[in-house]
């Protein structure tokens, strides 16, 4: 039974500093005013999204995974009376975890607000963080009370901020590391903790550090501001600094972050940032969200203006004393064993569960004699008394060690050699020895449309659906695919990191036989090493209920295709994408609904599938033909522009892709104007008119970014173009197509006009 809002408010007063308790009693009250109608929502939602509270889709009491169906009680409240009954509906608390790290009490913590006040299940976030899923709004203070009395905050855990600042879960232990970023990762995490010149932002922003250059670490280019450590000899000295990186991102269209510096001292990492935060808050866009992300402005500016300008910011900036203290006790944060490294070798186990769990999750420190034990969790999830069990083992193994990863799993580290038998046994009977960690089963996978409002099909179900098949084929698996890495999102926004996976997936919603019918984008060759390296291209969309089908012939095709050592995304550049994309072009057609329903629904889902979006428009049954056959072009047309990219032909690329987007445009147009011009002006002017304008084309998912991304093409067309300017225009103009089928499907399932 859960403790009144007083009864912790008391008891936990002394725990946490004036400021911060002054704060969340300012948050209760403005739920307080909200529920009395003196707080508009759009203020409060900005409030709550600053504190970690995000409101979530519900599904009828279950999660629909297919690992943990978990029947909830709902702790949340009265479900019936609508999602748009903020006070009623279930929400989500996004709980930062500044680089994944973490100490026993605050993960009993964890386990016991999951327990009294979610569906007792934590998950971990491809950002370290931790949510907790069908929250009541009024519980929430309570909880932040409760998570801060251990030195765990929500703040800006959401909205336009910075979000948790990320780091290699290794920072500390990895053999290759430069150095250890931890304490520059949590010497961040602080400082902008609510800095001044990080409230006016656009968009989020999101950090990360990492230890070294070639593996993935802390996945530098895909994030707004990233850290690579280095060093450099100084007047004889080494000295410490990082390589800085801005303006990555994934998201619809994904862009590779910018070298800003080459070396920035650990004296000036944080006023350097600073800087930067100041001109993205100042020059940032903030009414077009579609583009208010940095990456946009790096773009729009070029990265060498954008230097110049943190050049300026620096000569004018004043002196912070925080800038250089976290210095001076900068090894507190330094790990330390709590057990000696016994002299002999671990007890031999002959248990082949066993070896297969020693294999995949067991990593070697630096340190001679002690390991990581990486705990693989499916889909991220762990439960209350898991969490429990995991707090017991490390405190007696560890001394108290633990870090999240941006794989959805959890590292144990600082553990004896000779303790790795013992330590397995307690976490099997905790049921977290799963083997596996790092390999092709160890699927990430976003929330997909079991509790976020944008998703648009289920990643979860998929991703469980794909666990089970590959598993089942462990034993007889090739040793070229075991360590492939799936990443799967529920739409197009890559919070499942598709783009980096060498086999990514995310959701779409396509119309056939009048029916909407769930599908993921294959998307391949991304590059998880080098911080994000490289990022894949889709080929093409599948029904959701055939992807496996896809994973099996494309793992089947490598193994027999691969030269010796070749990497996937390597085979992927040498066959080409026409040659893999027939491979799984019969996977593409279903039958119709009258003949197999399967199809029709989503995996872990058995209710027929629908969309949530609304549009108003018109069906002109006479011209569907037309406008499929147009469709087809202008998906045939997206291809081809990836195949030219493929063969560096930037400018022949662009040319198609912005082809593909004029020819998907005509299509649509054709649903309201048969006869419709094929001019650009006319095609331009005619889509603004008939399907901008009347926010026809507008989808609440995607803010209106996909139309922007013609327009802004048209504007544009015949500029030259820079490979990296053709990859962007070829992912926008994949994007478009997609949203075109779904304005299409939309508009087919309103009445028609007599």
């Amino acid at each position: 039974m859960k403790a009144s809002n007083g009864y912790w408010r008391e008891r936990l007063i002394d725990d946490m500093p004036q400021s911060l308790a002054d704060e969340l009693d300012q948050f209760e009250t403005e739920i307080t005013l909200r529920k009395q109608g003196k707080i508009g929502e759009r203020v409060f939602a900005e409030t709550r999204l600053r504190r970690g509270a995000y409101g979530q889709r519900y599904d009828n009491g279950h999660r629909n995974d297919g690992l943990k169906t978990q029947n909830l009680s709902y702790p949340c409240g009265d479900l019936t009376k609508g999602p748009d009954t903020v006070w009623d509906a279930p929400g989500m608390l996004r709980i930062k975890i500044p680089y994944g790290g973490m100490n026993c009490r605050q993960a009993e913590v964890m386990a016991e607000l999951a327990e009294e006040y979610s569906d007792g299940i934590a998950h971990v976030t491809t950002r370290q963080d931790f949510q907790l899923h069908f929250i009541h709004i009024d519980d929430t203070p309570t909880i932040m009370r409760r998570l801060a009395a251990v030195g765990i905050t929500t703040r800006e855990a959401c909205g336009n901020s910075v979000r948790n600042v990320t780091a290699c879960p290794y920072a500390g232990i990895c053999p290759d590391q430069t150095f250890d970023v931890t304490p520059y990762a949590h010497a961040l995490t602080y400082f902008l903790l609510g800095h001044p010149d990080c409230q006016d932002f656009g968009r989020k922003f999101k950090p990360a550090f990492s230890g070294c250059k070639d593996k993935a670490c802390g996945l530098v280019n895909m994030h707004d501001i990233g850290y690579i450590a280095t060093t450099r000899n100084i007047n004889g000295q080494t000295k410490r600094g990082f390589e800085m990186y801005i303006g990555g991102g994934l998201g619809p269209v994904p862009r590779q972050a910018k070298l800003l510096n080459e070396f920035v001292s650990e004296e000036e990492f944080l006023p350097v940032t600073q800087c930067v935060a100041r001109i993205f808050g100042r020059l940032g866009e903030k009414k077009n969200r579609g583009r208010a992300r940095i990456k946009f402005l790096v773009e729009k500016l070029g990265i060498d203006e954008f230097r110049r300008l943190v050049d300026e910011e620096r000569k004018i900036l004043d002196h912070d004393d925080h800038w250089t203290s976290y210095l001076s006790d900068i090894h507190q944060n330094e790990e330390k064993p709590s057990r000696d490294v016994k002299a002999g070798s671990p007890d031999k186990v002959l248990d082949k569960e066993y070896e297969q769990w020693l294999q995949s999750n067991i990593y070697h420190q630096r340190q001679k004699g002690y390991v990581a034990v990486i705990l693989h969790l499916p889909l991220g999830d762990i439960t209350a008394d898991q969490l429990r069990s995991l707090a017991d083992l490390t405190r007696k193994y560890t001394n108290e060690t633990l870090r999240t990863t941006v794989e959805q799993n959890i590292i144990i580290r600082w553990v004896s050699e000779s303790d790795i038998p013992a330590i397995h046994k307690e976490l099997k009977d905790a049921q977290l020895a799963i083997p596996g960690a790092g390999t092709i089963v160890d699927i990430t996978s976003c929330p997909g449309t079991d509790t976020c409002k944008l998703g648009t099909s289920s990643s979860r179900g998929l991703t469980a659906e794909l666990v089970k098949r590959l598993e089942a084929r462990n034993g007889s698996m090739h040793e070229a695919v075991r360590n492939l890495k799936i990443k799967v999102s529920g739409c197009f926004n890559s919070c499942g990191q598709h783009h980096i996976a060498d086999l990514g997936f995310f959701g779409v919603g396509r119309n056939v036989d009048k029916h909407t019918v769930p599908h993921f984008q294959v998307v391949l060759g991304g590059q998880w090493t080098e911080n994000a390296g490289s990022y894949g291209l889709g080929i093409g969309a599948v029904p959701s209920k055939r992807i496996p089908e896809t994973v099996d012939r494309l793992t089947e095709a490598f193994v027999e295709e691969h030269q010796p050592g070749e990497q996937f995304k390597d085979y992927v550049q040498r066959i080409g994408k026409a040659e893999i994309k027939k491979k799984i072009d019969d996977l593409i057609a279903i039958p119709k609904y009258d003949e197999d329903r399967f199809y029709y629904s989503d995996w872990g889902d058995p209710r027929e599938y629908t969309k949530d979006d609304i549009g108003i428009g018109e069906c002109a049954g006479e011209v569907i033909s037309a406008y499929t056959f147009d469709m087809t072009n202008a998906e045939r047309k997206v291809f081809e522009a990836q195949l030219m990219l493929e063969k560096d032909r930037a400018q022949e690329a662009a040319d198609m892709a912005f082809d593909a987007m004029l020819t998907a445009a005509n299509g649509l147009l054709r649903l309201k104007i048969p006869n419709v011009s094929k001019t650009l002006e006319d095609t331009v002017s005619h889509f603004k008119n008939q399907y901008v304008d009347t926010e026809i084309f507008f989808d609440p998912y995607a803010k209106g970014k996909f139309a922007q991304y013609f327009l802004s093409a048209a504007e544009k067309s015949g500029q030259p173009q820079t490979s990296e300017s053709a990859h962007q225009l070829t992912e926008e103009a994949s994007l478009f197509v997609e949203a075109c089928h779904s304005c299409a499907g939309r508009m087919s399932e309103q009445p028609a006009t007599p």
